[in-house]
């Protein structure tokens, strides 16, 4: 079931769910509001609730309308593409051979078969960084379960329009946005350090903070430093 909140000239999509606590998100690119709530709650206490965030739902969405973008990528030769945080230009190469990326000084190289589309090659490069990730995840895991004290079963990579991770505490998972791979390594360290805690902690409350601070007391630094960093260009749909 699915409602609307309106606040003035805010509008707040309610979506019902067999869950037990209410959840705000505020969604990219332009702020659009979402709360989940369990299937029973009245709409008025979901109104007053919503009220009592306001002035948090109007920082968020201006933090989301001023955060830059990428420009499209056309991958074309001298494009610039991100590795770790650091500038590389495409090199576009064709070759009747398997496709495949090597980085070389400042040049990110993908080979690719004659008449290849753009929308092969973005593929091919995405899924590169999904690989990438998955080199360094592991012993990033095996770091922080003694340090955090939990064990993470399983991870998965792919591409989030909407967040940089997100985690399934019961299932001990954790899922890590494609899109790290361009940021700093500091970056995805945070984030994985963030979904791990959450199987301590499954909110973002004062015990959760206490947490992060303990485990890792410069998270807020990588925390407004992957923030102040351009985000895919995106075509949304809701």
């Amino acid at each position: 079931m699915i409602a609307q909140v309106n606040l003035g000239e805010i509008a707040v999509d309610v979506v019902f769910k067999d869950i037990k606590n209410i959840h705000l998100s505020i969604y990219p690119p332009d702020g659009k509001v979402r709360i989940s709530a369990p299937l029973r709650m009245n709409i008025d206490t979901i109104r007053v609730f919503a009220i009592t965030k306001l002035a948090w739902i109007r920082q968020q969405q201006k933090k989301l309308r001023e955060q830059n973008r990428e420009t499209p990528r056309e991958y074309l030769n001298r494009e610039s593409h991100y590795v770790w945080g650091k500038r590389y230009l495409l090199n576009v190469t064709e070759k009747d051979a398997t496709p495949k990326i090597e980085l070389s000084h400042n040049q990110i190289r993908l080979q690719v078969r004659p008449a290849t589309s753009q929308e092969r090659k973005q593929a091919i490069i995405e899924a590169w960084y999904r690989e990438t990730i998955k080199d360094v995840i592991q012993s990033l895991i095996i770091k922080w379960e003694p340090i955090i004290g939990v064990k993470v079963e399983r991870f998965f990579v792919q591409r989030m329009k909407t967040k940089w991770g997100s985690c399934s505490p019961a299932a001990r998972s954790i899922r890590l946005n494609t899109d790290l791979a361009k940021k700093p390594p500091e970056c995805l360290e945070y984030i994985v350090v963030h979904e791990m805690t959450h199987f301590l902690e499954p909110t973002h409350n004062n015990r959760f903070i206490s947490l992060m601070d303990h485990f890792m007391p410069k998270w807020r630094f990588y925390k407004d430093e992957l923030n102040k960093l351009p985000i895919r260009h995106e075509t949304w749909a809701y």
